[in-house]
Formats: structure tokens, C-alpha cells, sequence
């Protein structure tokens, strides 16, 4: 990206000012840098209280269209800046990052303004009270916003609104500063191994890793397992690496325990204030899950049997690994023995299965074809079109009528500065209110391969791709008419729910075949390969339920502590994630993040509802289970479109124009069942 520097007050010449002329609206990120991203946010925040402040004061009665449509109206230009503001800190860093920590309490201010707005407030609920006639999905986005606007502390008296804006500042600031050390003690904690520490590891990953001083640097991932872990013989190298993943951010310039500790008692007081009893209560009653108890009762169900499964492996690999090494078994072997499982068992070379895992034809004859057979649609190269990073891919996404839908862009290299993990947002999204399509941008953190090299993927990054592109589904085929309701603006015990359904279609065999090649030869994905994939079922599910669930828990845990009961000294943080994982039973395994480096949970978005992938899952195991028995046909299992049509008029398309409850009964016919899940997972 590169801008020519602008002066503040000359908001015409910026090229956030008005919508881009770019095909579906994608921001111009050859004219756009961070001095042009902060006159636009700054000049946003002023146009949109002028807009709110016109609406409050309309003498007229209030009414659907002087009040709804021109609050869904409002703001266009905030919305331009934010969606590439926050899209370039998240995956540029640097100098987009450190304007971070001078807006997002802006945007929490900005917020505050909004919900404690008295005037607002009382003309939204004059709406909803008149006789005037309301389409389902208007008298659905009024429940919301009164929902919210009573959430946010509308009805609260004015000296405690005053106390209620403070907490979200400084919630928003220390959200901020923890995902800014997590992010940098990935990059500060990086460990180096000789090439004797990285024996077992292929040559082609070993030459993809950075030299320094006679080793090699590795790129540490945001989760506490590494999956380097898998290949490394030396168990000494194999510790070294597990050690410094897992005590990320418990110390030095980048320890995150006091914004633990001060996030934990701030939410909890914000709760308190809101009239509920803990954060947990409160993130709850605004999701899909209605109370923090229902979700204590879910993860609680799985926790049980989920250990026990784990303790089994453990005991398995521990064998496995006593025939060649005397040593104790622990968390820092567990990827290693399970390997060596897996091959012993399904006779697995994931190496070799790497050399049929291609990123591009995983991502255009995988993911895309899969979205082809399912939903009619067509994607084609816009080499034209930039993003903000040489390494963004752009497709210009066509519907099975040839209707341009949207773009997609693909940012799937990690980098310095970049964010750990994967994620999905929109830079643009569409509605029928503002007439426009979806601009959609999944980020993945893959290793960049040696110049000239293919970008080789693992079984587990292949998941990944199809994961992310559900969610981008879910925004590129939404249609609905409030742009508050567009694609993935639903409850986030739910959002997880489309992508966690397009994992199913990695190995399904039609679509296996058409993009597991072999990137010298061509040759097709061998048959015994294939069927093992497909075989592997719920083996090692036990760990990987338990180190969701621990984190789930600990999320949890941390957020169902009242003001009082948060510990007071940075010490007592690690007290308390060893007894919470102990007392329910769940310390048999590493949780996936550990509270310092939980960027899910401190960092804000997933705080008390890290446990949305797994509601999200009774749902998705349940459509799974739907596809494969009930919307196959000739042997399909299920991807075809009339299956799709249904899944795409019922769920995508809906957004969250409804309930989403009552979005999953249209498209199923009931209610949810969790015996899907718990077989999948091995817990029945």
C-alpha cells in the first residue's frame, strides 16, 4: 500500500470519502495509507453523530423509514475507514496497528454515544410501538436493537451511564494492548533449532524456515501445540519448542497477566452494572444460548468423556513411545507418538500426503469446485484488482445465473506483524438497502515456501481453507434488506455454524479427486490415501476435544467471577487456570490457548464465548448427518443443488434477518440434535 500524504481537513481528495469506483466497491489500496485511513475515521466519527443527532431530533413521528432506514443509512463513511482500518492492522501490523491504540477507544466511545443516546433510544421504541406495518425481518431488526440498546445500558440512570462509558473505554483499551503483546511475543519467543534439533522434520518445511546463526528460526503459531511437533525426533528439541510455546507471555515486556486480571474485574463490574451476574450471564443472554448455564451444561457433557478418551491415548502413546525412548511421556510428545499412531494404524504418510495438498488447487479446484457442485457458482482470476499486500489474490464471484455476487480475496502467507490464526471479514457487505454486493477477505498464516518452491499444505491447513471460505459463504450469498443484518452479523454462537458444515466437503470423494494432485505429476491423490482420510474418523478426537474444551472452560471460568473473586496479584493467574482445569477434570491435556496468549478471550470478540465452535458444532454435525442421509442423491452424499438451494435460502441467505433458531428449524425441519456431534467426536 502506498498514499500520497494528505492534509487532515481536505477529506475530498481522500479516497475513503466517497465509495470507490472499483468494481463491488473494493477499496483503492494503491491510493489508501494510514494517514488517509485516520482523516477518514476522524471525519466518520463526526458525520455519523450529526446523522444520529438529525434522527433524534426530527420533530416528525418516528417511523420505519425516517428512523430505521436512516439509522441502516447512517455512517457509510465510518464504515469505509474501519472495515480497511481494521482489515490492514489485523493483517499488515506496523504502523496500522499503532493507530489502534488511539481508536478503538474511540470506536468504543463512538459506540457509547450511540446506545445512550436517550433520544435515539425513545424514537427506535416509538417504531416498534406504532401501528405502522412491518415486514417479518423490520420487526425482527427492531427486537435487536431494543435488545441491544437495553444491553448497552440504555435504561440505566445518567450518573451510572457516565461510570458505563468509562469501563468500555478502558475494556476496549486493554483489549487492544493484549492482543498487540500476543502478537509480538509470537514474533519475540520464535525459537531457533539446529538442523540435529530438526532432524525428522522434510527438507522442503526445513528450507522454508528463516536461517540465523548457523539454525533455523520457526514461526510460532497462536495456538499452544505446534504442529512442527508432529515431525521433530530429538524429544529434548521437541520440549525446547512445547516450553516456549506454552509460557508465551507469562513474563517480560510482553507479559499479559495484569490485563488478565484488570479485564476480568472490569467485565464483571460492567456486568454487575447491567444487572447481570457475571460476564458470563451477559455475553449469554444476547447469543443464541440464551444463559452461561446452558453452555456450562454442553461443555460439561463433553468434558467427562472427552478426558476420559484423552487419557486413553495418553496411555496409548506413552507405550508407543516407551519402545524407543525411556523418558516420561508428556504434552510435548503427544503430536510426535500421534504421528507415528496414525501411520501405524491408517499407514498415513502426511509428509507424502503434503506433496497432493497444493494451495492453489486446494483453494480453486477444492474449495471453489465444492461451492460450484453446492451452490451453481463460478469464480474467476481479477488479476486487475489489488489488495492491500502483494501477496492478495482477488476472484470476482459469479451466481449460477451469471449474476456478479461479489469479490473474495485470499491474504493466505503469514508475515511479521500479521496476526496468528485464520479469520474471515468483510471489507464490504452487501445489502439491498444500500444496493451493493460483498467485498469478502479470508487471512490464513501458512508458511511461505522457498522461491520457486509450491506451497504444500497440511491436512489440517486444507480444513482451514474450507472453514474460512464457509464463513465467507455466508457473507458473499447473504440477501437481505438491513445492512445490520447482512451475512455474518449474527449471534456469535452461531457464525461458526456455516463454516464448521463446509468443512465436510475437503474429503468428500468427488471433491477430493478434483483437487488432491500431485503438484509435479498431476497424479491423482492415491485411492488408499484416500480412503484412509475418510477412515480416520474420530481418531485422536479426545485430545482434540479436550484442548478445545479446557480453553472453552477457562473462558468461562475467568468470566463467571464477580468483581470481587478476581485474584489480585499476577501469580495467582496461573493458580487459577491450574484448579479450574483440574476441577473439571480436564487437565489431562494443554488447553489450545492458555490464558496469557488467549487472544480469543482477552483480545476481545470471543470473551465468554470461546464455547461458540462447539454450539455451533451441535448444529453443523446435525446438517452433516442431514446431507450425507437425507439430501444424497445417486450417491452424492448430499453435494448437490437442490441440498445447497436449501442450505442457501434458509441459512445463508438469511443472514440474521431472523432468529437464526428459526433459520436452522426452516432448514431442517426441527430442532438440533447433539447425538450427531458426540458420535463424531467419539464421546457417545
Amino acid at each position: 500500500m502506498h498514499g500520497t500524504i494528505i492534509a487532515m481537513h481536505d477529506l475530498n481528495a481522500n479516497p475513503l470519502a466517497t465509495p470507490s469506483s472499483l468494481p463491488y466497491q473494493l477499496p483503492d489500496f494503491a491510493a489508501i495509507d494510514a494517514v488517509t485511513i485516520r482523516a477518514a475515521l476522524d471525519a466518520g466519527f463526526t458525520q455519523q453523530r450529526r446523522e444520529w443527532d438529525a434522527i433524534a431530533s426530527n420533530p416528525e413521528p418516528a417511523t420505519v423509514e425516517n428512523t430505521l432506514v436512516a439509522l441502516e443509512e447512517s455512517g457509510q463513511l465510518l464504515a469505509r475507514a474501519a472495515d480497511v482500518f481494521f482489515t490492514c492492522a489485523a493483517s499488515l501490523g506496523g504502523q496500522y496497528a499503532e493507530l489502534e491504540g488511539d481508536y478503538v477507544p474511540k470506536f468504543a466511545a463512538h459506540r457509547s454515544d450511540f446506545y445512550l443516546n436517550a433520544d435515539l433510544y425513545r424514537r427506535i421504541r416509538e417504531v416498534a410501538d406504532n401501528t405502522e406495518q412491518k415486514s417479518r425481518d423490520t420487526s425482527w431488526l427492531l427486537q435487536c436493537y431494543l435488545r441491544d440498546f437495553r444491553r448497552a445500558g440504555a435504561d440505566l440512570p445518567a450518573g451510572e451511564q457516565r461510570l458505563l462509558r468509562e469501563l468500555n473505554r478502558e475494556i476496549a483499551t486493554l483489549e487492544t494492548s493484549f492482543t498487540h503483546k500476543v502478537v509480538a511475543e509470537l514474533d519475540a519467543k520464535a525459537p531457533v533449532l539446529s538442523p540435529d534439533e530438526l532432524l525428522g522434520l522434510p527438507a522442503a518445511q526445513r528450507d522454508q524456515l528463516a536461517r540465523v546463526d548457523g539454525g533455523y528460526r520457526l514461526e510460532l503459531l497462536s495456538t499452544t501445540q505446534q504442529p512442527i511437533l508432529r515431525s521433530l525426533r530429538d524429544g529434548d528439541a521437541r520440549a525446547k519448542v512445547f516450553d516456549i510455546s506454552a509460557t508465551r507471555n507469562w513474563d517480560g515486556d510482553h507479559d499479559t497477566r495484569h490485563i488478565v486480571l484488570q479485564l476480568a474485574k472490569l467485565r464483571a463490574e460492567r456486568a454487575q452494572l447491567l444487572g447481570y451476574q457475571h460476564h458470563a450471564d451477559y455475553v449469554a443472554d444476547g447469543a443464541a444460548a440464551g444463559t452461561s448455564q446452558a453452555v456450562m451444561d454442553q461443555l460439561l457433557e463433553m468434558a467427562t468423556p472427552a478426558a476420559r478418551n484423552a487419557k486413553a491415548e495418553s496411555a496409548q502413546l506413552a507405550e508407543i513411545m516407551g519402545r524407543e525412548d525411556p523418558r516420561h511421556f508428556s504434552f510435548a510428545d503427544w503430536q510426535y507418538y500421534e504421528q507415528q499412531l496414525a501411520r501405524e494404524r491408517f499407514d498415513l504418510d502426511e509428509d507424502e500426503l503434503r506433496n497432493y495438498l497444493e494451495l492453489r488447487q486446494v483453494i480453486e479446484d477444492g474449495v471453489f469446485f465444492a461451492a460450484e457442485q453446492l451452490y451453481g457458482l463460478s469464480f474467476t482470476r481479477r488479476d486487475d484488482l489489488m489488495g492491500y499486500h502483494q501477496d492478495v489474490l482477488v476472484w470476482e464471484v459469479f451466481d449460477r445465473d451469471g449474476t456478479g455476487l461479489g469479490l473474495f480475496l485470499g491474504d493466505f502467507y503469514n508475515r511479521p506483524g500479521k496476526r496468528g490464526g485464520a479469520w474471515m471479514n468483510a471489507l464490504v457487505a452487501g445489502s439491498q438497502l444500500l444496493g451493493r454486493g460483498s467485498v469478502v477477505l479470508n487471512n490464513l498464516n501458512i508458511s511461505r515456501p522457498a522461491p520457486g518452491e509450491p506451497t504444500l499444505l497440511t491436512w489440517d491447513e486444507v480444513r482451514t481453507c474450507f472453514h474460512e471460505f464457509g464463513h465467507a459463504l455466508h457473507q458473499l450469498l447473504s440477501d437481505v434488506y438491513w445492512p445490520s443484518q447482512s451475512g455474518t452479523a449474527v449471534p456469535r454462537d452461531f457464525v461458526e455454524y456455516p463454516s464448521q458444515v463446509n468443512e465436510m466437503w475437503m474429503d468428500h470423494p468427488r471433491v477430493l479427486n478434483n483437487y488432491a494432485k500431485h503438484w509435479q505429476t498431476g497424479a491423482a491423490l492415491p485411492r488408499e490415501m484416500a480412503t484412509t482420510l475418510q477412515a480416520m474418523g474420530s481418531f485422536g478426537q479426545g485430545f482434540a476435544t479436550g484442548e478445545y474444551l479446557a480453553a472453552a472452560l477457562l473462558d468461562q471460568a475467568w468470566h463467571r467471577l464477580t468483581p470481587a473473586e478476581v485474584p489480585t496479584e499476577v501469580a495467582h493467574v496461573a493458580d487459577f487456570e491450574r484448579r479450574v482445569l483440574r476441577d473439571f477434570g480436564i487437565d489431562v491435556v494443554p488447553p489450545r490457548y492458555r490464558t496469557t496468549y488467549f487472544a480469543h478471550t482477552f483480545g476481545g470478540g470471543y470473551d465468554a464465548g470461546y464455547y461458540a465452535y462447539v454450539w455451533s458444532e451441535v448444529l453443523d454435525a446435525d446438517t452433516v448427518r442431514w446431507f450425507r442421509e437425507e439430501a444424497a442423491r445417486d450417491g452424492d452424499g448430499g453435494l448437490n443443488l437442490e441440498a445447497g438451494a436449501r442450505l442457501r435460502a434458509e441459512v445463508l441467505a438469511r443472514g440474521n434477518s431472523r432468529d437464526p433458531e428459526v433459520s436452522f428449524a426452516a432448514f431442517m425441519g426441527r430442532k438440533p440434535a447433539i447425538e450427531p456431534l458426540l458420535r463424531r467426536r467419539g464421546l457417545a
